[in-house]
């Protein structure tokens, strides 16, 4: 769940995804859960829902996975509740990190992001020490297969409200604002578009460049990150 989303990154992703699938469906589980206990378990009502839905299914979750998910969360009481946290530092090198949490301890869970940090080389930093280095966008990529035609996938979606497609070697990036969102997304959705990733992420306005060691280094400390089962999201300007 890390970085901007280029194909390495996505990749490395999928890979992972593929060997903690239950990992992934329990953070995204957790953010149907808030999403529920927020705002009620209609989707059509509920945006914040809607979006973490579109989220699980882009992550392959089974749709009675998913409606199990939003059953339990609409009927239960004050006995789970998340907090949502975001944290902020530096990685190895300089790299700008942003984190974003769910956690039922917030003393425990910044206590293990720092502990990560200081374990790499890096540094926790305060609220608002390099968001600034990052815009808050809709991110949603489609694989590229046979029968998608370029020109096509970039009419729909600017059609639908984007604000840029980005092809690459293997995927589109369609890119739009906060308030778009969910309309492209339903939109493409409702033209058959099937998505490797839907959500909103923090885009970095510049990149870093590390070299091997470094680049190693910064690996480990954002799959440490990943690995707590507090943190949901992964934002950093490393160019991997």
């Amino acid at each position: 769940m890390s970085g901007h989303s280029k194909w390495a990154n996505i990749k490395h992703k999928k890979e992972r995804s593929d060997a903690k699938r239950g990992k992934i469906f329990t953070k995204i589980g957790r953010e149907l859960t808030v999403a529920v206990k927020q705002g009620g378990a209609d989707p059509e009502t509920n945006s914040k829902l809607k979006d973490a839905i579109a989220k699980a299914k882009a992550a392959n979750m089974p749709n009675d996975t998913i409606a199990r998910g939003i059953k339990k969360a609409s009927g239960m009481g004050s006995g789970e509740n998340y907090d949502e946290m975001i944290y902020e530092g530096y990685g190895t090198s300089g790299v700008a990190v942003i984190i974003e949490s769910m956690t039922d301890n917030k003393n425990r869970t910044a206590a293990d992001i720092r502990h990560i940090f200081d374990k790499f080389g890096g540094n926790l930093g305060t609220s608002g020490c390099v968001s600034y280095m990052f815009d808050r966008k809709g991110v949603i990529i489609i694989e590229k297969k046979d029968g998608l035609d370029e020109d096509t996938v970039m009419m729909d979606a600017l059609e639908a409200g984007a604000d840029d497609v980005i092809t690459e070697e293997e995927f589109f990036e369609i890119l739009t604002t906060v308030g778009d969102f969910s309309t492209v997304r339903e939109e493409l959705e409702n033209s058959g578009y099937e998505f490797l990733e839907a959500q909103l992420q923090m885009i970095p306005r510049t990149m870093v460049k590390l070299d091997e060691k470094h680049a190693a280094t910064m690996e480990k400390l954002i799959d440490m990150l990943e690995d707590n089962d507090d943190v949901q999201n992964i934002y950093h300007n490393w160019e991997s």
